[in-house]
C-alpha cells in the first residue's frame, strides 16, 4: 500500500512540475509576445513610416477630412492650430519668400542694366580722350556722379614704395579686393581715411597699376559683392591705357 502511495505521489509531483513548467513557458511566451508587439508597434508608429504612408496616399485626408480640423499642433504665437491653418501659414510664408526672391532678382537685373549703360557710354568717351589726364578726370567724374563714390584713382606702384608694393602683393593678389583698409593704407591710396574700397589690379602690360575706388560707407564694398562693374572697367582700362 505504501508503495502504491509513493508511486502516486511521484506521478502527482511529476504532473505538477510539468504544469508549472508549462505555465512558466506560457508566461515566457507571453512576455516575448508582448515585447515583439511593442517592437512592432514602435516600427509601425515610426515617423518616417507615417510620413511615407501619407506621401503614398495623398487621398488620406480626403477620406478623413475631420482630421484636418481635429488634429492640433503647437504654435509659438497662437498656442495650437489645425493642419489646415498650419498649411495656409506655410503657403503664405512660401509666397512671401518667393516675392522677396523675385524682388532681389529684379534689383540685380536693374543694377546690371545700369552698369551696362554706364560702361557703354564711358567707353566711347574714354576712347575719344587724347591724354591720360583727360581720361583720369573723365573716369573719376563719371563714377562719382553715377554711383556716389568719394575717391577714384589710378595709382602706379613703384618698387621703392614699400606700402604700395605690399598692397599690390597682399591685398589684390587675386585681382580684386573689396572691403576695408587700415588707416595707413587708406591715407597712402586716397590721402585720407575712407569707409570701404574696391581695388582692381590692372594688366601687367600696363606696369603695376591699381585702379582704386572708395566709398564713405564702411559696408558698401565687401568681400561677397559682385565684381561685374569692376571687371568691365578693368578690361576697358587695360585696352585704353597703352595708347597714352
Amino acid at each position: 500500500m505504501s508503495d502504491i502511495t509513493s508511486v502516486t505521489d511521484a506521478v502527482l509531483t511529476n504532473d505538477m512540475m510539468t504544469v508549472e513548467h508549462g505555465s512558466s513557458m506560457d508566461a515566457l511566451g507571453s512576455d516575448l509576445s508582448a515585447e515583439m508587439l511593442a517592437h512592432l508597434s514602435h516600427q509601425v508608429l515610426d515617423e518616417s513610416l507615417v510620413r511615407d504612408y501619407l506621401l503614398d496616399n495623398p487621398e488620406f485626408f480626403n477620406r478623413h477630412p475631420e482630421l484636418l480640423v481635429a488634429m492640433r499642433m503647437s504654435h509659438h504665437e497662437r498656442g495650437t492650430v489645425s493642419l489646415v491653418e498650419r498649411r495656409q501659414e506655410i503657403l503664405r510664408q512660401r509666397v512671401s519668400q518667393l516675392e522677396e526672391e523675385i524682388t532681389a532678382l529684379m534689383n540685380v537685373a536693374k543694377q546690371n542694366e545700369r552698369i551696362f549703360l554706364f560702361n557703354n557710354e564711358l567707353s566711347f568717351k574714354l576712347l575719344a580722350c587724347q591724354e591720360l589726364g583727360e581720361a583720369r578726370q573723365l573716369l573719376s567724374e563719371g563714377l562719382k556722379s553715377e554711383f556716389g563714390f568719394t575717391h577714384v584713382r589710378l595709382i602706379t606702384v613703384h618698387d621703392i614704395d614699400n606700402e604700395l608694393a605690399n598692397i599690390w602683393r597682399n591685398r589684390i593678389h587675386s585681382g580684386y579686393y573689396f572691403g576695408r583698409l587700415t588707416q595707413s593704407e587708406s591715407k597712402r591710396l586716397f590721402g585720407s581715411e575712407v569707409g570701404s574700397v574696391a581695388l582692381t589690379r590692372l594688366s601687367d602690360d600696363n606696369g603695376q597699376v591699381i585702379f582704386a575706388i572708395a566709398s564713405a560707407d564702411p559696408a558698401h564694398f565687401h568681400p561677397g559683392m559682385d565684381s561685374l562693374l569692376f571687371s568691365q572697367l578693368q578690361r576697358l582700362l587695360d585696352h585704353i591705357l597703352p595708347k597714352f
